[in-house]
This record gives structure tokens, sequence and C-alpha cells, in this order.
């Protein structure tokens, strides 16, 4: 009588589980950096959007009370501006990308501007009204100073 086995030995079925564990030990880093790069994408995506609002609303001298964007008339010391704050989603300190994404003209990377890596972390976006010489037309106030535009 023939013996008709069917199924795996536990030889081969070990060979598969290290196989698996080898793949997974590459994929998480990977896909841990490119989770970083899109949470850094969508950070770059909303402080360029809080530009266009606070421009928005310094052209049109209100307030956008459902975007949070605050508008201040000029005074006899301050320009006008129009403010909003933003919160970053990175997780990781500094930026992760050769970052040449510009907002209004000027590379984030050339401000100066680096997250501190604490997510949540505040960032405070300021247009200013018509610059003079030396004057910034835009600023990021972070947790880690002012850099400007």
């Amino acid at each position: 009588m023939k013996n008709n086995r069917k199924g795996f030995t536990l030889a081969e079925l070990l060979i598969v589980v290290a196989i698996i564990a080898v793949l997974v030990a590459v994929a998480i880093p990977v896909f841990t950096a490119q989770l970083e790069k899109s949470r850094e994408a969508t950070d770059l995506s909303n402080i360029r959007a809080a530009y266009a609002e606070c421009s928005a609303a310094l052209l049109s001298g209100t307030n956008d009370t459902t975007s949070g964007v605050t508008y201040n008339a000029a005074d006899g010391t301050n320009r006008a501006n129009a403010t909003k704050t933003i919160e970053l989603g990175q997780t990781q300190k500094d930026w992760q990308t050769d970052n040449s994404t510009k907002v209004a003209g000027i590379t984030l990377t050339d401000l100066g501007f680096a997250p501190t890596g604490t997510k949540g972390q505040k960032v405070t976006i300021t247009v200013y009204e018509g610059a003079a010489e030396g004057q910034a037309l835009w600023t990021l106030t972070a947790a880690g100073g002012t850099t400007g535009g």
C-alpha cells in the first residue's frame, strides 16, 4: 500500500516564516520613512493654504472665522496683517526630504524654519500688508522661534 502524504515539513514551514520575517524587517523602516514624508507633504500643503487664506483676508480686510484667520487692521505703529495658527503632524525633527517647496517664492529651508519633531507643534503664519525695504512680507512663528520671509 502506498503512503500518500500531503502537506509541508516543519523545515519548509520554518524557511517560509524566516523569509517573511526578513521581508517585514526590511519593509517597516521603509514604510515609516514614507509615512513621515507624507506627513511632511501635508504640513507643507497646510502652510501654503494658510498663506493663501491670510492673503485673502488681508486683501478683503475681514476676519474669516470659519477658517481661523484673524485680520488686524493697521494702526500707527503696526502694518495691517492676517494670521492663522496651524498644527504640524510631523514626528521627526527637521525636514526629511530635500525640500525645495516654495511658499510665496521662498523655500522654508532658506528661511531656516524646521519642525521640532513634536507632533502637534503649533505654527503661526502672519502675512503683512505692503512691505517696505527690509520688512518681511510674511513670517512663520513656531515653538523654536520666528523666521521671516
